[in-house]
């Protein structure tokens, strides 16, 4: 996203500053988006329509893992990377995970993560001068942390 970002600006003649504040711009949204999807992985597939825990099941530290294992004892942190690694497959032990991501704060960390890049990212956009791209920028930034899939 924010080599997108950083071209779409070159691409229009943009002086270097403007070029860097739009790759900061993508880079901010990306992961925005990115956190958003992570979130995806820990709630009800009948939100989402997408199973939840495939990301365990893929062996992908998300934010919200990263979060309990950084939270966790040593024998507990050994006990959860020990399911991601062999028992990412027993729904089971990967919902018993997914239950203490939620009971860590690990959601509500990631949320608070989200909401920071999101925030970061329309700081940017409000050093450039109004426009119809601008107004654009503003509502893709808030779609990325508002989607529902």
């Amino acid at each position: 996203m924010a080599s997108c970002c950083a071209a779409g600006a070159a691409s229009v003649g943009s002086d270097p500053a403007s070029v860097e504040n739009m790759r900061l711009f993508g880079e901010n949204v990306g992961i925005a988006f990115q956190i958003k999807d992570d979130l995806f992985d820990y709630e009800s597939s009948n939100i989402t329509g997408k199973p939840n825990g495939i990301d365990i099941k893929e062996q992908k530290m998300t934010l919200p893992l990263i979060y309990l294992l950084n939270n966790s004892g040593f024998n507990e942190k050994r006990k959860i990377v020990n399911i991601v690694k062999n028992h990412n497959n027993n729904p089971e032990k990967v919902a018993s995970v997914i239950k203490k991501v939620n009971q860590s704060g690990g959601i509500e960390y990631a949320k608070q993560k989200m909401e920071t890049y999101h925030d970061k990212a329309l700081r940017i956009l409000n050093d450039f001068p109004d426009s119809e791209s601008k107004t654009a920028l503003n509502q893709l930034v808030d779609f990325t942390i508002t989607r529902k899939k």
